[in-house]
């Protein structure tokens, strides 16, 4: 009976071997999976970005307007050309709701992923919110006061709507 009790335990122990290497191996696949899809979502949120320009250039030189992309619009236009936040995407409208909410202190990316509604312990996502907020810092509707930390510029700061230099 000690043989039979000792050969299950022995089964039971390279069982529990084998299933701790695999999952390593899922853990490091994972990790690698999580890497490829936030290069490929800030890949993609460039690519329609600079559809965006692309398309705004054109319009601005007097050619016939192209089609519009299909799918969600994700680019930020520059602060500059919109009068209010209400022509942001409903992602940016709530990270600049949060911005403002953050007062002195600023908002961190991975407050920024909480907001969203995004995993903040998944390295990818909290990324992914400061690629957003990096972006509404390039289109003058944040600034980035401190390294890390995003709020909406003071007054002085912001551009007048349809004024690049913010004048009359």
């Amino acid at each position: 009976m000690r043989a039979v009790l000792e050969t299950r335990q022995k089964a039971a122990a390279a069982q529990v071997k084998d299933l701790e290497a695999e999952l390593e191996r899922v853990r490091a696949a994972l990790a690698e999976a999580e890497e490829v899809h936030r290069r490929r979502v800030i890949g993609l949120e460039q690519y329609l970005e600079a559809l965006a320009e692309e398309n705004a250039s054109a319009d601005g030189a007097g050619e016939v307007p192209r089609r519009k992309a299909v799918g969600p619009r994700r680019a930020v236009p520059h602060r500059r050309h919109a009068s209010e936040v209400a022509e942001l995407s409903p992602d940016y409208q709530v990270l600049m709701a949060a911005a403002v909410d953050a007062g002195g202190d600023g908002l961190g990316a991975r407050r920024a992923a909480v907001v969203l509604g995004w995993d903040s312990a998944s390295a990818s996502r909290v990324e992914g919110a400061r690629a957003r907020l990096k972006r509404l810092v390039e289109r003058g509707w944040l600034v980035e006061a401190k390294p890390g930390r995003f709020m909406p510029p003071a007054p002085e700061q912001a551009p007048a709507p349809g004024r690049p230099d913010g004048g009359p």
